[in-house]
């Protein structure tokens, strides 16, 4: 495969102006432009959750997402296809996110990950998050009990809600990646190999293949002129000599 070249179908992670204080830097049809020049068949529009105090949705302009999206889809159809996702962010380590029940069913789809600048739910997520993870680069004994902690968690998320896939996997905070791959291939979740974070890594990849299951490539665009670059990320996978069919939006050309 290393011979091959690669080419992305879809973007599966890109952030607009409703990542707010000029997170992102592009409005929504702008990122679409740019995946059809791309040659992209689809685009998930994924920005912040609303739980970010800095960069999340605001929950007032949902419906106005929704309204822009479902035009774009009219407006280009047969040229691509558009979802309305969000990043949503992790905000209990009792396996919560971001989102009232209402508004999951706003979404097309659920990405989730880890983040800085999130309003945790208790003081005992926030200690875990901030502290503890902190703590950890001093002490093997608190590295390994919080790197379960981490993982659990997530994996309550993957198993309580519809999610698409985990964003750049142990980038924010370390996880152990086999057991949560483990439980990702169960519920059919994807990881995120990841062309702005460099996560998951070559080493973490060939021990996320062998627990069977599937990986996305996404390009974490917050300027439509990084839709679809994720140059990083195929050659993360050329070095793996990851079995391309377990990469769902990406083909050789």
């Amino acid at each position: 495969m290393k011979s091959k070249k690669l080419r992305l179908l879809a973007d599966y992670h890109t952030h607009t102006l409703y990542s707010r204080n000029n997170h992102g830097k592009s409005t929504i049809e702008e990122n679409v432009e740019e995946a059809i020049n791309m040659g992209l068949k689809e685009i998930f529009i994924t920005d912040h959750g609303p739980g970010h105090l800095f960069y999340g949705i605001e929950r007032n302009k949902l419906k106005e997402i929704r309204k822009t999206i479902d035009e774009l889809n009219e407006k280009y159809k047969g040229k691509i296809k558009v979802k309305m996702g969000v990043e949503a962010n992790v905000v209990d380590y009792n396996g919560e996110i971001d989102l009232k029940p209402v508004e999951i069913e706003v979404f097309d789809i659920i990405n989730v990950g880890y983040h800085n600048g999130v309003k945790f739910k208790n003081i005992k997520s926030f200690w875990n998050y901030f502290i503890m993870n902190f703590l950890a680069k001093f002490s093997s004994k608190i590295r390994k009990n919080i790197i379960s902690k981490n993982t659990d968690a997530m994996i309550k998320i993957v198993e309580k809600y519809p999610i698409f896939m985990i964003t750049h996997p142990s980038d924010k905070i370390e996880m152990d990646i086999e057991k949560l791959a483990k439980a990702c291939a169960k519920k059919g979740t994807y990881l995120e190999i990841n062309s702005s974070h460099g996560h998951l890594s070559v080493e973490e990849l060939n021990i996320a293949k062998k627990t069977g299951c599937k990986f996305t490539v996404g390009s974490d665009a917050h300027r439509a002129s990084r839709v679809g670059k994720v140059e990083d990320s195929l050659n993360i996978i050329k070095e793996a000599n990851l079995d391309i069919d377990d990469v769902v939006n990406v083909d050789f050309e």
